[in-house]
């Protein structure tokens, strides 16, 4: 079976319009990590802004400790809220992007097995085991493929499981020191 001109331009603009997709939707993703990375150096200056006036009206040692004391608690736990706030965004970009390309990556396989099926149907006669051999290896890719994937989306929960249960370990850790130094 060869492919018409008509379906090879189709699919070479099928590709293009995957990869613009693809392509906004990363920008996406970049463009919510700039407004983030924004809004937190806007909100260190003034912190800092407001510390150095701060300490300029400071009176004695035990208030500049008590000043210092105040200013760092927090910013434990406002750096592990923006960490969290990035995690975020990279995992809700990086699954939009995994559900494109797995949608297309699934389309691919259907067209490809077409592709084969309609080969082996018109295949001349007495080439049934090459067939048969044919068959069965694209069966066996298409399975370890599929096993591939599952054990990527494994791993990826796994790391994802890890990932929250030591950002939640780190905030109560922050919380129980800022409670025992207050």
């Amino acid at each position: 079976m060869a492919l018409t001109p008509e379906q090879i331009a189709s699919a070479q603009k099928a590709n293009i319009e995957t990869l613009f997709g693809l392509t906004t939707k990363a920008f996406e993703g970049v463009e919510k990590i700039v407004e983030l990375n924004v809004a937190a150096s806007r909100a260190a200056l003034n912190e800092a802004a407001n510390h150095s006036q701060a300490l300029l009206n400071v009176k004695d040692v035990q208030s500049l400790l008590a000043l210092q004391t105040s200013f760092f608690q927090p910013l434990a736990e406002k750096t592990a809220a923006y960490n969290r706030h990035l995690y975020n965004i990279a995992t809700s970009t990086g699954t939009e992007l995994n559900k494109a390309l797995e949608a297309k990556s699934s389309e691919y396989q259907q067209s490809f097995n077409r592709l084969v099926e309609s080969t082996t149907q018109n295949a001349p006669a007495g080439s049934e085991t090459a067939v048969a051999m044919m068959k069965s290896a694209v069966s066996a890719a298409n399975n370890a493929f599929e096993g591939v994937q599952k054990a990527v989306k494994q791993a990826s929960d796994l790391a994802e499981a890890n990932f929250k249960a030591v950002a939640s370990t780190a905030a109560n850790a922050t919380q129980a020191a800022t409670k025992s130094n207050s």
